[in-house]
């Protein structure tokens, strides 16, 4: 066959597994279920960035904990350790988009290697992708702690190009996140990024390669199959 890419890399959660689903775990303790996982998904992304930033690395289920102490307090949530600790451990049981195991069902059926590169730990990653039913679809899991920098830092998507010994237009990034499209376009990496909230693109950074709305998209919007 005619090799599209080297591999396709996903991004885990919010690309693959769906964020929003924590709601069921957070409305036990709050009204407001989705305010609470907003705040608190937008916290631990911030810690992250500025963990990067600041030069002072904690592996993201550290910093999910923490974003989850900064939610409850900024609603007025009390929650004891044992409700902190199963809070946290909701990330490992997430639950996936509709669309996901087919579209890595279909790219893995045309012998593409599917990859995940995520902010997370490889244990979280593993144990949610387990879960999600994901895990035999997925090749290889890259976890940002090999080089303690978060994305959009160039060198946590170098991981990838470095296990595999080539550039990074030899893959293609799947995200759907807007920053995530733009730092991994920024790296060299050809992006599709998976808009399902249909965003405005973002205005700092390089473009995606290609922009679908959802991950059935994928394979027919980049004419993966014609390649095979």
């Amino acid at each position: 066959m005619a090799e599209f890419a080297k591999a396709f890399v996903f991004d885990l959660f919010g690309t693959l597994l769906d964020v929003a689903s924590l709601r069921t775990a957070v409305a036990e303790f709050t009204s407001e279920p989705d305010a609470f996982v907003a705040i608190w998904r937008q916290k631990q992304l911030g810690y992250a960035f500025a963990a990067t930033s600041m030069g002072c690395y904690e592996d993201f289920d550290a910093l999910t904990a923490r974003a989850l102490e900064y939610a409850a307090r900024n609603t007025g949530v009390t929650l004891d350790p044992d409700q902190q600790r199963s809070l946290v451990r909701a990330w490992n049981v997430m639950a996936p988009f509709a669309d996901a195991k087919a579209c890595l069902t279909e790219l893995r059926a045309a012998d593409i290697a599917c990859d995940v590169l995520t902010n997370s730990t490889v244990r979280t990653s593993m144990e949610a992708l387990d879960h999600a039913g994901l895990a035999a679809l997925i090749d290889t899991v890259h976890s940002v702690d090999e080089v303690r920098l978060y994305k959009p830092s160039p060198r946590a998507y170098g991981v990838v190009s470095a296990s595999y010994r080539c550039a990074p237009d030899e893959f293609v990034f799947v995200t759907c996140n807007g920053w995530d499209a733009t730092g991994a376009a920024e790296f060299g990496m050809r992006v599709a990024w998976c808009n399902r909230l249909g965003a405005p693109q973002e205005t700092f950074g390089k473009a995606p390669t290609w922009t679908v709305s959802s991950l059935t998209e994928l394979v027919p919007a980049l004419g993966i199959l014609a390649h095979t």
